[in-house]
């Protein structure tokens, strides 16, 4: 449903798909199949930018089933050249009007469940992987207004701290 409306997301929504993505042209009735099926919907912010599209993906009717909205870099060589997950939360908050907090959802355990891996990442919560990174900021609206400024202050792996990251691995973080 990237270029035209093709049914995709209700496609995925029959097939029990735990994602979808490149929405952009998705229609009701695919949308309200991908909330009862409980697929998730993941917005490619980078792809929409760098192809200058210019038909946003349904982000209100999403909102409005329930459906959860992760997100992605789609990071290629061809239509989304962008590394960065906070660029890539600018860019949704920025086109697609998410807020900060439903950008920071995109890109934590909202995405790792459309990986179905939302029982054991994605959270900072008992039992999960302690795998994430710290930025010294007073609010997720930071990570999502400042475009390639925010670096990780810190980053644990598998519940052990990291060296701090050099400038170009904070980069990429």
């Amino acid at each position: 449903d990237q270029l035209s409306d093709l049914s995709g997301s209700a496609l995925a929504a029959r097939w029990g798909a735990l994602s979808a993505d490149h929405l952009e042209y998705a229609d009701e009735a695919g949308i309200a199949a991908m909330a009862r099926a409980g697929t998730v919907a993941i917005l490619l912010p980078g792809a929409f930018y760098f192809t200058r599209e210019t038909r946003p993906p349904p982000v209100e009717l999403l909102r409005r089933h329930g459906v959860r909205i992760g997100l992605a870099t789609d990071c290629n060589p061809g239509t989304s050249p962008v590394l960065t997950p906070t660029g890539i939360m600018n860019m949704a908050c920025t086109l697609f009007r998410l807020t900060p907090g439903e950008a920071l959802a995109g890109h934590t355990h909202v995405a790792a469940a459309a990986l179905g891996l939302g029982d054991r990442v994605g959270r900072l919560a008992v039992g999960f992987a302690a795998d994430m990174a710290l930025w010294d900021i007073d609010g997720p609206h930071e990570l999502s207004y400042w475009i390639g400024g925010q670096r990780p202050a810190a980053r644990i792996f598998a519940g052990v701290p990291d060296a701090p990251p050099t400038q170009s691995q904070a980069d990429s973080v």
